[in-house]
Parts: C-alpha cells; structure tokens; sequence
C-alpha cells in the first residue's frame, strides 16, 4: 500500500498507538489527520478545560510528528466529509483510526465507512484505549457483565498485551505546518480553570513519577484529597496522550519492584481502577441507553425535586457543607476534583439535594479537563442509584461524617473555603455548631431530613416493582 491515512481522534500520541502503528506497518507513507469537528466546539457538554487540554495536546502532537518529519494534517467540518476529500488529495487507498465506544461517535464512524466504501477506500478500526472492548469479556451465559466484581476477576484472568512500537521517520520528510491555536475562545469556549501540562512527555513524565513510589501508597492515601496520592493520568488517558498498555507496563514493572506486600497490593487497587474504566466503557457500549436515561429503567420514574437555585448554590460551592462546597471550588478552578470527593460531590446533590443527577452528569463534563462519557456517567448513575449495582437505594453517604474521615484536619476544606481557614478543626466539617460561621453559607438543606425523604423516594419506586 504506497499511502494510507492515520485520523487521530482521542489517541493523540506517537507511541503505544495501535492503528497507527499498523497503518506504518502496512504503508509506504503515512498521512496524520485531525478534524476539529463541530461536536468538539459546540457540543452541550464542551467545556473551556477539557477543549482547551486537546488543542495544547494537539499541538503538542503536531511537533512530535513534524520532529519524525511527518505533516499533521488539520481540517474543520464532517468527518464523513473532510476523511473523503483527504483520501482524494493523498490518494490515500485506506484510512486507520482507533476505536471510540460511545454510540454517537459510533453512529459518526458508519457514515465515514459508507462514504469511503463509496469511493473504494478501505477503513480499519482497531481496539486501543481499552485492553478488553465490548464484547470480549462475557458472562458465563454470553451476557455483558453489570456487575463489577466478577468482571473485574474476569479481566484479570486474561494476559494484558504488549505496548506498540513507536512511529519511526518518515521516508520523505515533510514540514510540521501552522501551529495550532490552544485558546480555547477561539472556538468560543473561555479557559476559566489552570490547567495540567498537556501532551504524550507530560503523559509520560506523570506516569514515570507515581510508578516510583506513589503508587506503593495508593491504597493508603487515594481517598484522601489533601495528599498527593493519585497518578493523576486521568486527562491523558481521555485525550489518549498515553496508551493503556504503557500504563499497565510501567505497573507491571513497579509491581514486581515493589518492596513488601503492602505495595503489592496498592498496585492492585490502582489496576482495579483502571479496569473500573473498562467496566463503564463496556456498559455504555453494551447498554446506551444509560446515555439518556438510567442504567435500571424503572428508576426514571424517581421524581426529582427541580430546584434550580439549590442546584445553582451546589455548581458555586455554597451549599454550606464545606467537603461538597471545598470540592466544587476545586473543580471550578481547575477542571479536576479528587475521585472521592466526586462521589461527595455527586450523592450529596441526587441524595440530598434529591436533583436529577443528570444535572450534575452534564456539570462535570462541562468543568472536567478529565470528562469522559463513560466514566463520568457510571459514576453519576452509581452515586445516585440508578447504575449498575445490586442494591444501591440505601447507600447514602453523609458529607459531614465524609468530610471528617478523609479531611480529618480540614487541609482541603481550608484551602478551598478561605472563610474557614481559621476554624477550629472540630467545626470545620460542621462550622454551623460554632458560635461564628465567618461569612460562610448556611446549610441550605439538612442531611438527616433529606436522608429520609431520598430513602422514601426510592422505596416509592420499589414498592411499585413488588405489586
């Protein structure tokens, strides 16, 4: 094959990189290509930070592959259309990409498949982000699985493959092209967070560092946001700026290195959190109905209370619990909120603001540099209840009790909540005990009252199920 198309899509990296390892396999030239598509722009979940994290990444990606002496290729509009008009230009006779699992990106990638078929163009889809898709891990009865525990021992039955050869030189060295614009305004998004460095170094450099010695004390320190005990490769394993077999390489690796058996296991449960993305991603594939809805469909007839200015207060951090409000703060400045207070954050608006949790689903993808469909929607449905768990109506967790396990000193609280930095450490999980609450909002609801009415809603539900 003398020339074939590589699209970048969310696999912006040179190495570890499956379809365009295979397309530099089987063709004499290699042409990159990206399409800045509307639904990156102008979608209703874009936000300023995650759009703003792909065009710094992009470029990033640019440079690496104009180093190699290959031209990115960038292009606006349709994908069914601008892949056609490349093939044409580069006389290109087949066009690589990655795999994406959501349903609209899916549907995206049979339109491109009619055109180029049209035209007598192959295109070859190839498994990537995942080390296990859709339908490769099976229930005993052919089943997807919904339940993550047996999925999880199912996973790790399985060899984990070899990272991919990095992109060699190419033959005919071209130039890099135009930088690419990384303010997201540009594309009518203001950047309202500080974000991470972006790209595959940055990628790499992150991993490099939590596999020596942060990763020996994940288990230990993970749920507890004032430390440093997270990779944090969640932004650059959405935007594909590392590969998930370098990932699980570099763990395997750390694993075997790891000086007791307590740093075993903190491997362990870093590994299961990264097959917990592999869960959601086979869910959302497997049942896409989870897009609109809830993963159990009865649970769409919960009714929601529609409080706007509650869920307003809950979006500014006002709500007057400071582990929520410390965590919406953190987000809005940052685009990034700890996995625990993500859980705070998420039951504290469905299960005491009793607010549809799609509200706060579509929040977090508009706020997270890390927003990624699948995850973000198993997390949500998991929080409120209506997900993919067995019994999952009474778990209800309470933000203060929360607070004061994984924030026992109040460190995050104080660094987020400058009207508490000089609370006692007794009342800052519960500052309306003390005697002055320095400017800080009163709760604007009460968690043991709410507890009841969430539980009542459920049950409501349930009960109808019984008849």
């Amino acid at each position: 094959m003398k020339a074939a198309i590589h699209w970048f899509r969310r696999d912006l990296r040179i190495s570890d990189n499956t379809a365009l390892a295979e397309a530099a396999r089987r063709a004499e030239r290699v042409v990159p290509v990206f399409i800045l598509e509307d639904a990156l722009r102008t979608g209703p979940d874009v936000g300023g930070a995650r759009l703003a994290f792909l065009l710094h990444s992009l470029e990033v990606l640019r440079q690496n592959l104009a180093a190699l002496g290959h031209r990115l290729e960038i292009r606006n509009g349709r994908s069914e259309v601008e892949i056609p008009k490349l093939c044409r230009q580069f006389r290109a006779e087949a066009v690589f990409a990655n795999k994406r699992y959501e349903p609209y990106a899916q549907a995206r990638d049979g339109r491109v498949f009619n055109a180029l078929n049209a035209m007598g163009v192959g295109f070859e889809l190839f498994k990537d982000a995942v080390i296990w898709e859709e339908s490769e891990i099976l229930t005993q009865a052919g089943r997807p699985f919904t339940v993550f525990t047996p999925y999880a021992k199912a996973w790790n039955n399985r060899r984990i493959p070899a990272a991919w050869p990095r992109l060699g030189k190419a033959q005919r060295a071209e130039s890099g092209g135009t930088p690419i614009g990384t303010d997201p305004a540009e594309f009518g998004h203001r950047l309202e967070q500080t974000l991470p460095p972006a790209g595959e170094r940055a990628a790499a450099m992150l991993l490099r560092k939590f596999m020596r010695g942060a990763v020996y004390e994940y288990a230990a320190k993970r749920d507890f946001p004032a430390a440093s005990g997270t990779s944090q490769l969640s932004a650059h394993l959405r935007c594909g700026t590392i590969g998930i077999r370098t990932v699980l390489a570099s763990l395997t690796t750390a694993r075997t290195a790891a000086p007791d058996a307590a740093a075993r296991k903190s491997c362990d449960v870093f590994l299961n959190e990264l097959v917990w993305r592999e869960f959601y991603l086979q869910v959302l594939h497997n049942f896409p109905h989870v897009m609109k809805g809830a993963f159990r469909p009865e649970y769409n007839d919960l009714v929601w209370s529609e409080n706007r200015d509650h869920f307003a207060a809950w979006c500014e951090g006002r709500t007057g619990y400071p582990i929520v409000d410390a965590a919406m703060r953190c987000l809005n400045a940052t685009g990034w909120m700890h996995n625990r207070l993500r859980m705070i954050a998420a039951m504290f608006l469905a299960k005491d603001l009793l607010l549809p949790w799609q509200w706060g689903e579509r929040y977090f993808m508009q706020k997270l540099v890390d927003g990624d469909m699948a995850a973000n929607n198993g997390g949500w449905q998991w929080c409120a209840g209506t997900g993919t768990d067995a019994a999952p109506y009474f778990r209800i967790f309470n933000p203060v009790s929360q607070g004061e396990k994984f924030d026992p000193k109040g460190e995050f609280v104080r660094t987020w909540i400058p009207e508490l930095a000089a609370a006692p450490t007794e009342f800052v999980h519960q500052p309306w005990n003390a005697e002055r609450m320095s400017g800080y909002p009163e709760r604007i609801v009460i968690h043991e009252e709410q507890r009841v009415k969430c539980l009542a809603m459920f049950e409501k539900i349930r009960g109808r199920r019984q008849v």
